[in-house]
């Protein structure tokens, strides 16, 4: 069996919308992509709506040519600095005269874990259960069937500011889309570049964008902890323009051709005009003027800007309580990650594994899209074929749900596709 799915990826430096054929052993047919350059967008939050709106139609029109699909729906992924997360506890009685758990039992639980203080300018996003406790037992996946009398749910909590999602909502439904479901995205990307294995055993996924990098940190199988550090690929980028006095575009060009998170002398055997020694012709922000900047030195500045996210990515293991217990370690991905050496500087600084995750078992029109600055917008696709049918449910226009208001009602729906 196989659906027809679309994903549309809003980051900050690119919208990416994705239509494709969806199996259920995981396969996926893409039948059209949609890349353009973001606007209106800053660290994940929409900043101008009209850019926003432009730039998301502009993106789902190349889809739409290249599949022959009219899109309608999609699942969008969402994130940014206004995203934060918190565990909390629910309890409650077992229901039935026989003491077995049902499935209310653990919708009721649930429901009892957002009994939690949330700021009015916050909304809910996902409420996901991380492991369930039956009479004091700990480390139960599934307590359907299983007799007891109180029931405990650990869950962890993602909010975002309410302004921040009606504005991504408004921005994608002026551009004609609705809204399947809202879907964070590391979470997104944990489903494109994880195995379950990976989740079983403890590993981290660090999406790094390019304004923000997104952290989110699985144990037993599910997400334990989720994260955001205001620090992306944007930065790299802006710190070559500050140092070597060098435009934008030159700057971005230069962090591609000859950059690297790690500023040492060229290994032997690669090509010697490209050894770190090498002096390359670099145009200065006065038009006309040329300069000339060693690769070593445009390295060292990539260097220390790699190494300062690394001990943000280190703070925020340590600040969620699991160091030392992600024996697959840390799976990178986002399109900075493939600065060259970058695995290998985080996988010295941190010493524990590090791989490059990319989308994979990819057909039709794949060209390109196996690759980390996909991994969002493949595992939307993923998501969607695993939740969309008991998330929101058929998609309906504005005036039928009542406006944006009801959007957010019917993410309460949310708890529904972490039952067992």
């Amino acid at each position: 069996m196989q659906r027809t799915i679309v994903g549309i990826d809003v980051g900050t430096t690119k919208v990416c919308t994705i239509v494709a054929q969806v199996r259920n052993d995981g396969k996926t047919n893409i039948l059209g992509v949609g890349v353009t350059q973001s606007k209106g967008i800053d660290k994940g939050v929409v900043v101008n709506i009209e850019d926003a709106v432009n730039a998301i139609a502009t993106s789902v029109e190349k889809a739409e040519r290249l599949s022959g699909y009219r899109i309608g729906t999609a699942f969008v992924g969402v994130a940014g600095r206004h995203i934060s997360s918190l565990n909390s506890r629910g309890v409650v009685a077992v229901g039935r005269p026989d003491h077995e758990i049902a499935r209310g039992d653990v919708a009721r639980a649930v429901e009892s874990a957002q009994a939690v203080a949330i700021p009015t300018q916050r909304e809910i996003i996902h409420v996901i259960p991380r492991t369930y406790m039956v009479d004091g037992n700990e480390g139960i996946r599934d307590p359907i069937g299983m007799s007891g009398f109180r029931l405990e749910v650990e869950t962890h909590i993602v909010t975002g500011e309410v302004m921040a999602i009606q504005n991504l909502i408004k921005s994608v439904q002026k551009a004609g889309v609705e809204i399947d479901d809202l879907v964070l995205q590391p979470l997104a990307s944990g489903e494109s570049v994880l195995t379950s294995e990976d989740k079983d055993r403890g590993v981290m996924l660090v999406d790094i964008g390019g304004d923000t990098t997104d952290i989110a940190i699985f144990v037993q199988g599910g997400v334990w902890h989720t994260g955001v550090i205001p620090v992306g690929g944007n930065h790299f980028t802006n710190d070559l323009v500050y140092i070597l006095h060098t435009p934008p575009d030159t700057a971005e060009y230069l962090k591609l051709k000859y950059g690297s998170a790690i500023a040492t002398i060229a290994s032997e055997g690669e090509n010697e005009a490209e050894t770190a020694d090498d002096l390359i012709d670099v145009a200065t922000l006065n038009a006309g003027e040329q300069q000339k900047v060693s690769r070593q030195l445009l390295c060292e500045i990539l260097q220390a800007r790699a190494e300062q996210i690394v001990e943000l990515i280190y703070n925020e293991i340590r600040r969620s309580g699991y160091d030392g217990m992600l024996p697959a370690g840390i799976v990178l991905t986002g399109g900075s990650s493939q600065l060259p050496r970058f695995d290998e500087l985080m996988r010295d600084m941190l010493g524990i594994p590090v791989r490059i995750g990319a989308p994979s078992d990819l057909t039709g029109l794949a060209d390109s899209l196996d690759s980390p600055p996909y991994a969002t917008g493949i595992g939307l696709l993923h998501w969607g074929a695993r939740h969309g049918a008991l998330a929101i449910g058929s998609p309906h226009s504005q005036a039928e749900t009542g406006g944006l208001s009801n959007v957010y009602e019917r993410f309460k729906g949310w708890l529904r596709e972490f039952l067992p």
